[in-house]
């Protein structure tokens, strides 16, 4: 069976691709005598086979080893289709975790390090015409601390908040022919204030003679058409989407921005001719939405904008990091919003572009993560500032994803509440974010310890268990106002790093929570506990009480949205079945809306 075979790539989408998921030729290289062995050669047997995209760790790559393999190797045959002659032959990989060297037909194409971002090659040069081949090497060191690794943890066996590693290819593999001239980047920018969308776009290859076309739709209404003659690779334009009009299609153009309530969303095609004939056709989709902080609130579209937010690792049981669908990634949203929640944190992780595409198709405020490193170093510097300016690029357009989060709780910057190089990395992560994306906030390291941010992001699980009453009033009181916040140590750790402090900036509770509850008869464990349905509801309600008489706070990220391997602290179960009915969480969610009115 082959799985993911949706298109991957939903930002910048051409007509014609082939899918090279499935099953792969595939084998472990313990010994690490791959290259001298010259193992992309087509003499060299795997021994094993692997169903692509899920890692050898898990249940859906049919291998299922969550023992050490630090090398591992990939080979498969394909042929290019008819009608492909002519064009330029692009071969993609969504994620390859950690290192990748790629073959085709014995010579190696090009190489990449990091393990949680898409890249390309152009194989063109090294086809036959007939039976082709590509064999990818694959090196993930389990015991670099230097490595962005997240939550992948580097004992065999998950324990606590560690769960079992990625390892090789985790997303969809897939080709695409392209035209020597064609459009090789395209970003929009939204400027909500103005009406205006701003369109970036590229062209490889001989843009001389060359002419641009775009065009906007709102539904099914034309909004704009421009027509570009391409005098250079790169090319910017401005356009105004509501002219002088009040009212389009029935109501007042603030109805075109895009919110979770309302996901409205702008269609483009952009073609790229010479002559008469279309070199290149790309379908894709932008949303007018600002995020703004001003007077210690989240501004959405000028308005204050009270975030809900879940944490989300973005876990499954059958395939880890991989969702084994692209209903998979729509469904935790859509849970998500059924229990009233309006975005997630996506933790330790940059999600599969699928999952943002449904953020922004369903309406679903999303911080955008990186895993850590676990330790600091020149190395994790370079590693960790390389894989954010892929994953912006990658990601930029998706007016879901409203924060940037770099850091977390000083995971690669352990010391960075003195140590002075720490704290120059915290800050230059977060003005190397702003200097690439100017449209977003970037919290510069959350939970604690924080430098200079966007949002004071503090994690406090100090509420405790039902009948732990003291400290109940305690964590109410911890997070009741402005000062108590700053001046609180819930993990016995300062809010601000040495030297830093609160610059008015919003404050959001973006870790608490985490009531353990299992269903079935496997252990586990949580922050607090409960050990049924009804305890569950009723732990979750009093601790939501609390967040909810702060009046400091202008949002929230409950722990966590599903159960992940040995945690039990989700609101839903690994399989993400509901642990109670959840539309009681919705009601204890919307208590927030009901205070808002009653004050």
């Amino acid at each position: 069976m082959i799985y993911r075979q949706e298109y991957p790539r939903p930002q910048l989408v051409r007509k014609e691709w082939v899918n090279l998921n499935g099953i792969w030729d595939f084998a472990f290289d313990d010994q690490n005598i791959g290259l001298e062995e010259k193992w992309f050669k087509k003499t060299q047997e795997f021994n094993e086979s692997i169903n692509v995209p899920f890692a050898y760790q898990t249940k859906l790559s049919s291998i299922e080893d969550s023992s050490f393999h630090d090398v591992v190797w990939y080979r498969r045959t394909f042929e290019v289709p008819k009608g492909w002659e002519g064009k330029r032959t692009i071969l993609h990989f969504g994620a390859v975790d950690y290192r990748a060297w790629v073959y085709v037909n014995e010579q190696l194409v090009g190489f990449h390090e990091g393990g949680h971002v898409s890249f390309s090659f152009d194989i063109t040069n090294y086809l036959t015409g007939g039976t082709e081949t590509v064999v990818v090497r694959v090196e993930d060191p389990s015991t670099d601390e230097t490595i962005p690794r997240g939550k992948q943890y580097w004992i065999e066996k998950s324990d606590s908040i560690w769960y079992t590693r990625t390892t090789g290819i985790w997303q969809t593999v897939w080709m695409e022919p392209v035209s020597p001239a064609h459009l090789s980047k395209v970003r929009f920018t939204p400027d909500v204030d103005n009406g205006e969308i701003k369109i970036d776009f590229e062209v490889t290859g001989d843009y001389q003679g060359k002419r641009a076309e775009i065009e906007i739709r709102f539904k099914t209404e034309v909004i704009a058409r421009d027509i570009i003659d391409v005098h250079e690779s790169y090319t910017k334009r401005a356009i105004h989407l509501y002219n002088r009009q009040i009212f389009r299609t029935g109501f007042h153009h603030d109805g075109w921005n895009w919110t979770p309530e309302n996901p409205n969303l702008f269609d483009v095609k952009l073609l790229l001719r010479d002559d008469h004939q279309v070199l290149d056709e790309i379908d894709s989709y932008f949303g007018m939405r600002k995020i703004h902080s001003e007077n210690g609130m989240i501004y959405l579209n000028n308005k204050p904008y009270y975030q809900k937010l879940v944490l989300d690792q973005g876990y499954w049981p059958e395939g880890l990091l991989t969702a084994p669908s692209d209903e998979d990634l729509k469904k935790d949203i859509e849970l998500a919003k059924e229990m009233g929640f309006n975005g997630c944190r996506k933790h330790q992780k940059v999600e599969d572009p699928r999952f943002l595409y449904w953020a922004d198709q369903l309406g679903y405020l999303v911080w955008g993560e990186c895993a850590a490193s676990a330790s600091y170093s020149e190395d994790a510097v370079a590693r960790l500032t390389r894989e954010w300016m892929e994953i912006i690029e990658r990601d930029y357009n998706h007016p879901s994803i409203v924060a940037w989060v770099p850091l977390n709780e000083s995971w690669g910057i352990p010391r960075v509440r003195a140590n002075k190089q720490e704290q120059h990395h915290s800050l230059a992560m977060y003005h190397l974010i702003h200097s690439l994306d100017t449209t977003r906030l970037v919290i510069s390291n959350d939970g604690w310890e924080i430098t200079k941010s966007d949002i004071c992001a503090v994690h406090n699980y100090n509420h405790g268990n039902k009948d732990e009453a003291a400290k109940y009033e305690a964590f109410i009181e911890s997070i009741a106002t402005k000062e108590s916040i700053l001046k609180s140590q819930p993990a016995k750790r300062k809010i601000y790093a040495n030297g830093f402090d609160h610059q008015g900036e919003p404050i959001i509770l973006t870790e608490f929570g985490g009531i353990g509850f299992k269903i079935g008869e496997d252990a586990g464990w949580g922050y607090t506990s409960a050990s049924n349905a009804e305890e569950f509801l009723s732990d979750y309600k009093r601790v939501m009480e609390a967040v909810y008489s702060s009046k400091a706070l202008h949002g929230y990220c409950y722990t966590q949205l599903t159960d992940v391997e040995q945690e039990i602290n989700g609101l839903l179960t690994y399989n993400r079945e509901p642990k109670c009915e959840l539309l009681e969480i919705k009601k204890i969610n919307d208590m927030w809306h009901q205070e808002i009115i009653k004050d």
